[in-house]
């Protein structure tokens, strides 16, 4: 069995490489059953710890098996609250291939199915990317999309200013036009792409500041407690959604639904239909497009191969169709 650490797999899995890759796992699809969720007790009397217990695997290749837990009490003990690990096996036989470092697996493939979204969806002509979040899958998300959309203005807005300010001065020393945004209604009136990764309970995002032709994406919430984007966003925009699982999850999707926004028969599809073809991207340059994802245990099973040398995913074209 081989170990990738965090800069192992970092590096087996720049995007060029894991947007195809789940462009094609998505297409050919995989056996996902339901995340089993594992409440694991303090002896000390602290919050329990919160385990996620995701499979998915390809009959007769590979079966991949992640576990993230959540320990509320290591903000006390000076440690990160979430761990995530990867162990990749062979599906035929049960051999041990991998184990990978989760947590970067995790960032890393949540931004490439952003950007594989947004390779379908937002306009083929796309240059203004407005990151909203400056956490671990924010600082991927203008590279992610500079893989599928001419990127070449990046604006960073987060809670805290300074946090804005020091992704965008990251980004900016990878080579990457950025800089923070101290006004985001204005920045999202902007962009033509904005890609949200917060973890807000209230709206941060309004309908009403965002441009025709723009494509939002949605990739923080993934409880029904969690929303960043308001009913408008939704009004008069084509929805598609990361998997089905997503209309039973998002409080992003919940909300709305219940107040009559929309139904889960306006869903425009998931992607796995736009991968496949069986669903269309958007209809054209004015339409706004919506995209909510909630992650899915797919996606790291074509990182997770991927790592492992199990998968082989062609250098980068970009991978999906779209609208001028």
């Amino acid at each position: 069995m081989r170990t990738f650490d965090a800069d192992a797999t970092r590096e087996a899995l720049p995007f060029d490489r894991l947007i195809p890759a789940l462009a094609r796992l998505f297409a050919e699809g995989c056996e996902v059953p339901p995340r089993q969720v594992l409440e694991v007790p303090d002896p000390q009397g602290a919050e329990p710890a919160t385990v996620l217990v995701m499979p998915a695997w390809v009959p007769g290749r590979c079966f991949g098996l992640k576990t993230i837990t959540i320990a509320p009490g290591n903000r006390r003990r000076g440690l990160p609250g979430l761990h995530a690990t990867y162990l990749l096996n062979d599906a035929a036989t049960g051999v041990p291939l991998a184990l990978i470092d989760g947590d970067e697996l995790t960032a890393r493939r949540t931004a490439a199915a952003s950007a594989l979204a947004a390779s379908h969806l937002a306009r083929l002509d796309a240059r203004r990317l407005l990151v909203v979040g400056a956490g671990r899958v924010a600082a991927l998300l203008a590279e992610a999309h500079r893989a599928v959309r001419p990127i070449a203005e990046v604006r960073v807005w987060a809670r805290r200013p300074q946090a804005a300010a020091g992704l965008a001065a990251a980004l900016a020393a990878q080579g990457m036009p950025a800089e923070p945004a101290a006004d985001l209604s204005a920045a999202a009136h902007w962009a033509d792409i904005v890609s949200c990764a917060t973890l807000a309970a209230e709206p941060v995002i309004h309908g009403t500041w965002l441009r025709p032709g723009s494509h939002l994406d949605l990739i923080g919430s993934f409880t029904p407690r969690m929303r960043e984007a308001d009913d408008a966003c939704f009004a008069g925009a084509g929805l598609w959604i990361d998997t089905a699982e997503a209309l039973q999850k998002s409080g992003e999707l919940l909300g709305p639904m219940s107040r009559g926004v929309f139904g889960p028969g306006d869903v425009c599809g998931t992607l796995a239909q736009l991968c496949r073809g069986e669903r269309p991207g958007r209809a054209g340059p004015a339409q706004r497009t919506v995209f909510k994802s909630v992650g899915t245990a797919l996606e790291d099973l074509a990182a997770g191969m991927l790592v492992a040398g199990h998968y082989h995913a062609g250098s980068s074209q970009p991978v999906g169709g779209g609208m001028p």
